[in-house]
């Protein structure tokens, strides 16, 4: 009966241990790693599991400038991970094209964060919203689809569904 030599078995044995402490030794203490050892749980695709936000936070607005077509709207966030990620992008200025005859869609430079989304929600005419399969904005001029997981609703404009239906170009600022 042939046996691997003791000193090649104990090599193998150790390779993964070393490893170990090496990724934990590189991972502390390093400018960029956290300092804490909190465990992130993942959801599909091995991205962060969204936490469900309070209400609060879904309520809470964060006031922006808004123009379509250079005309000043009234507009506001909701104080979400993915519409302060969009903040995070602004000033932003989307041409926009028509899509099913419901929303005017435009494309952000990237796509935005989906983690801790509130449950879904049917937008309404009015809403900006954010559909995270394609990466772009939506800006419903009529009522939406039932509530999607993949439909991020991030504000509302103060605007006419004639208005927004024939938006051609929106652009998004931090308001001062």
């Amino acid at each position: 009966m042939a046996t691997a030599p003791r000193p090649a078995l104990l090599r193998l044995l150790t390779i993964p241990a070393a490893l170990m402490v090496a990724a934990t030794a590189c991972s502390h203490n390093t400018p960029d790693a956290p300092t804490t050892s909190q465990s992130v749980p993942t959801g599909r695709h091995g991205t962060p599991a969204p936490s469900a936000p309070s209400g609060a936070e879904r309520e809470t607005p964060m006031n922006i400038r808004v123009t379509l077509d250079g005309q000043p709207v009234k507009a506001v966030l909701t104080d979400s991970p993915a519409a302060r990620d969009l903040a995070s992008l602004l000033p932003l200025t989307l041409e926009l094209e028509d899509f099913h005859g419901t929303e005017r869609i435009g494309y952000p430079l990237r796509k935005l964060t989906t983690d801790g989304t509130p449950q879904p929600s049917a937008a309404k005419a009015g809403d900006l919203a954010y559909y995270a399969p394609w990466g772009n904005l939506a800006l419903f001029y009529k009522n939406g689809p039932s509530p999607s997981a993949d439909l991020l609703i991030l504000g509302h404009l103060d605007v006419s569904a004639e208005q927004l239906a024939q938006a051609e170009r929106i652009t998004i600022e931090p308001a001062t």
